[in-house]
């Protein structure tokens, strides 16, 4: 219940439905606009509030929903539903449309099954009656015409048409053709008089041509003849038309009387294309005031974060400007918020934003505040805003204002939100003061929620010493004397009289006369009021400075996670780099020795020969060797530490790591590592002669691997092992063959029962690097020896 009737215009909620009507596409979505009011079950507002985000996240995110023709369905099946009637084309046509619309929304969301659950329900359980659509396209056509074909008796009478106009064209042709000849016609060609094709025949040759006048120019000169042999056929062709004009009506008739029993399920058609176009314009509208679905609450109270009047938001955006966010907590322990401030602060504003968002919730739209905001249900909403003093009710402005306490204080209970603003005025301020304090007290009793706003000093003193009241305040910069419309509870607001008085420039000497007037007690309440504020607006500057701090330090820390992750990578990029180095080596080494079996053998183990195959192997190894045995010399001697400068190379202690030096700040150097950057204290670096990246001994390696490449076959044998002993075997023989670069690897497991065999392949599919396996030949082992043929 909203009270009084005009509280919802005030607080600006039919602007808001205007809004939204403005985004329909029908007349029957914008006649739901119409009714949009707080609902105050919390299953109904929940369904709505979810069908409204739904739609709002298929507006953004998802293909278009194919809504091209909203034609209303439910008059038109209405008229139907009467015997006797039938529609008429262009309404078959608007049906079809329609019709065809409804199909594809459900197809839509069938395909996005579960996707948008609350919108779903829209048409659960409507299905879709393709035989509708099937019958009226049997008759009507892609541009809402009847078909000729519709029936045979229409086509044999289109048919009949056609060919009497045919030869009444032809005959009308010959006779003029032939008063051409003879000089009878007047200028010009044939012409329609009286929905007749005409011969304009010269008045004095009238009498020559057997046929019926239809007309004749203004001047007499010309008359407007209708050959007789014409007149017959075209007497033929009228006849036609009707029986035409009766034949379409009985096939609309008919079909009619066909779609009759399917009213119902067309008029559910009809309300679901309404209730998609109005879900529809409450989410388009959502998105222009970038409204979000606030968590919903079953008790009575509001919590807003980062909310702004929609109305202002859209306004200010034109002009490219931008609303100050309000943050606002009403609930069973601080139910009543009493705001003061000065003029043109803000107050009215914040109050109305909460009164206008809590009746777009409870209507099912979304506000333009944080998606963390939660709001309950209200059963009642009461608002004292503005002056409606009356001329026929014989009412003042503080009359009317006293009418509304009265009913506030009689009707109101823990379920209202109650909206006043400038609480008390209208009367003199000694006894509306104590008044409006009064009714406060009741109210408070009561366990109202609401938002007051106010100048009485008596009811800030109230609310400070109350439980249950609140106090806020809109900040003000007493500085440069402007409003910062930020809402802060916690203490009250300073109206700032005679300093916004003294800013528009009042005399310096009524100003000193007004502080003379007003007491001493009055002088030191808002003095201390506007050092609170001073403070308020410190705490709060402190309050973002902080906020500033510590979203650089998130920063901070997100690069400095990120660097790790870049370390982490680059560390793997290292030894992948390794490891593809060390494959290069075993493969030279490979060579090498393939290359020194295959000329002893060509020299068939000749000596001389062989000693210098051999001499040649050994001067290979030894070339890698000195290089190794160089290396670390020139790892293990680094300059001595001096002063380090920008530009130096130095190594970090405890670590192979090499760097560049880019700053020096104090005791901390900042170091180059590539595209890495990092701080070490100058105690943990020395500095080297040069960028000399040390390469690590792989001469001893080399030649195992050598040796191994030499020695090594690829075939193991694991019979009679267990399974987990034979799958380690099978393991180090097959990474031994990747990375020797063998194509393929034989493993001799036996038949016995085909256990172990089959343990084995289930292991080698696990490897990228095993391209398909085969058993042996039957006469060579058959299925007891796998061949694991390799990338």
């Amino acid at each position: 219940m909203i009270y009084p009737d005009n509280a919802i215009e005030k607080l600006g909620f039919a602007d808001i439905k205007a809004l939204i009507k403005a985004k329909c596409l029908s007349e029957p979505g914008m006649e739901m606009v119409n009714k949009i009011s707080p609902q105050t079950r919390f299953d109904q507002v929940d369904k709505f509030l979810r069908q409204a985000h739904e739609f709002k996240e298929l507006l953004i995110n998802d293909a278009p929903l194919p809504v091209d023709h909203l034609h209303p369905i439910r008059p038109l099946a209405e008229k139907a539903r009467i015997v006797g009637t039938f529609l008429a084309e262009d309404e078959f046509f608007a049906i079809l449309l329609s019709l065809k619309t409804v199909f594809a929304v459900i197809r839509y969301f069938n395909e996005r099954s579960g996707q948008y659950p609350n919108l779903e329900a829209l048409f659960e359980h409507l299905p879709i009656e393709k035989n509708i659509v099937s019958a009226i396209e049997q008759v009507i056509d892609a541009k809402g015409r009847v078909k000729p074909n519709a029936s045979p008796i229409l086509a044999e009478i289109i048919s009949g048409i056609t060919k009497a106009e045919q030869e009444a064209r032809k005959r009308i042709d010959q006779v003029f053709r032939t008063a051409q000849q003879n000089g009878w016609t007047a200028d010009g060609n044939l012409t329609v008089r009286d929905g007749r094709l005409c011969i304009p025949i010269l008045a004095e040759s009238k009498r020559k041509i057997k046929g019926w006048i239809h007309d004749e120019s203004a001047t007499g000169q010309t008359a407007y003849i209708e050959p007789e042999e014409v007149f017959h056929l075209n007497n033929k062709v009228r006849d036609l038309e009707f029986d035409k004009r009766r034949e379409i009506v009985r096939i609309l008739t008919e079909l009619t009387d066909e779609l009759r029993p399917h009213v119902p399920l067309l008029i559910a058609y009809h309300n679901l294309l309404s209730k998609v176009d109005f879900v529809r314009a409450k989410a388009l509208f959502a998105i222009d005031i970038d409204g979000h679905m606030p968590e919903l609450g079953k008790d009575a109270s509001i919590s807003l974060v980062a909310a702004r009047h929609p109305l202002l938001l859209l306004t200010l955006r034109e002009s490219q400007q931008s609303v100050v966010p309000l943050n606002v907590h009403i609930d069973d322990r601080q139910r009543i918020i009493v705001v003061s401030g000065p003029n043109a602060g803000g107050k009215s504003v914040c109050m109305k934003t909460i009164g206008l968002l809590q009746l777009m919730v409870q209507s099912g739209l979304l506000i333009p505040a944080d998606a963390t905001s939660k709001v309950g249900i209200f059963k009642q909403l009461f608002a004292d805003i503005g002056d409606d003093q009356s001329i026929e009710s014989d009412l003042s402005t503080y009359s009317a204002h006293l009418s509304k306490m009265k009913y506030f204080s009689e009707h109101a209970d823990a379920k209202t939100l109650v909206l006043i603003d400038e609480f008390g005025t209208g009367t003199d301020p000694l006894f509306g003061g104590p008044i409006a304090e009064a009714v406060l007290e009741v109210l408070n009793r009561k366990k109202v929620r609401g938002v007051v706003t106010t100048h009485y000093s008596n009811l800030k003193v109230f609310a400070s010493n109350t439980e249950g009241i609140e106090n806020a305040s809109m900040l003000f910069d007493n500085v440069a004397m402007r409003p910062l419309y930020i809402l802060q509870t916690g203490k009250p607001g300073s109206s700032y009289a005679f300093e916004i008085a003294q800013k528009i420039g009042l005399g310096e000497t009524i100003l000193q006369a007004a502080r003379q007037k007003i007491g001493d007690q009055q002088k030191r309440v808002d003095t201390l009021l506007v050092d609170l504020e001073r403070d308020k607006k410190e705490v709060y500057e402190a309050k973002i400075a902080i906020a500033q701090k510590e979203k650089q330090l998130s920063r901070l820390k997100a690069e400095n996670e990120q660097l790790q992750a870049y370390l982490e990578e680059n560390k793997k990029t290292i030894i992948s780099k390794a490891r593809e180095e060390a494959r290069d080596i075993i493969r030279n080494a490979n060579k090498l020795v393939e290359n020194t079996i295959s000329g002893i053998r060509e020299s068939q183990a000749e000596k001389t020969k062989t000693k210098a195959l051999r001499q040649q192997l050994d001067a290979e190894l030894h070339k890698h060797t000195e290089r190794a045995n160089i290396q670390p010399k020139a790892k293990q001697n680094p300059v001595e530490a001096v002063a380090i400068k920008v530009g130096d190379w130095v190594k970090i202690l405890g670590t192979d790591n090499e760097a560049q030096v880019i700053s020096i700040a104090k005791n901390n150097v900042v170091l180059a590592m590539g595209e890495l950057r990092t701080v070490q204290k100058r105690s943990n670096v020395i500095r080297i002669a040069k960028k000399d990246e040390p390469t690590r001994s792989r001469q001893p390696h080399q030649t195992r691997i050598a040796d191994d490449v030499a020695s090594f076959r690829p075939e193991v044998d694991v019979r009679g092992m267990r399974t987990e002993a034979a799958l380690y075997e099978i393991e180090k023989f097959l990474d031994k063959a990747v990375m020797m670069g063998f194509p393929s690897l034989k493993i001799v497991h036996g038949k016995g029962d085909g256990i172990l065999r089959k343990f084995i392949r289930e292991y080698l599919r696990k490897y990228g690097e095993v391209t398909r396996m085969e058993d042996e030949h039957p006469d060579r082992g058959g299925e007891g020896i796998t061949y694991a043929y390799l990338v």
